[in-house]
């Protein structure tokens, strides 16, 4: 499975739900891109696939600083998973591929 291409997240956040654009480019077990939300684009970090889970980190300004790590496991168009809300606990994702 591929995690290439451009997949529309969910976020269950204690602020509510959010939503995610995430465009992803798979290199062997490297993956790089950015993550899209309310206007604001960032560069994905600490990028790779292990054992079948897309895995990275992306720093945000807004609503406060902090950064999101993302564990993500697609099946074909469908991809869900957790996301590490820096000090906040963890929030519930779930998406498909755009």
């Amino acid at each position: 499975m591929s995690y290439t291409g451009t997949w529309n997240l969910t976020m269950q956040t204690p602020m509510g739900n959010r939503e995610v654009s995430v465009a992803l480019a798979e290199d062997g077990g490297a993956l790089s891109g950015t993550a899209s939300s309310d206007g604001n684009s960032n560069d994905i970090g600490n990028g790779r696939v292990e054992d079948g889970k897309a895995m990275f980190d992306v720093d945000v300004t807004s609503p406060m600083p902090l950064t999101l790590s993302f564990e993500l496991t697609a099946d074909g168009d469908s991809i869900s998973g957790n996301c590490k809300l820096g000090m906040f606990g963890n929030a519930p994702v779930t998406g498909s591929k755009a």
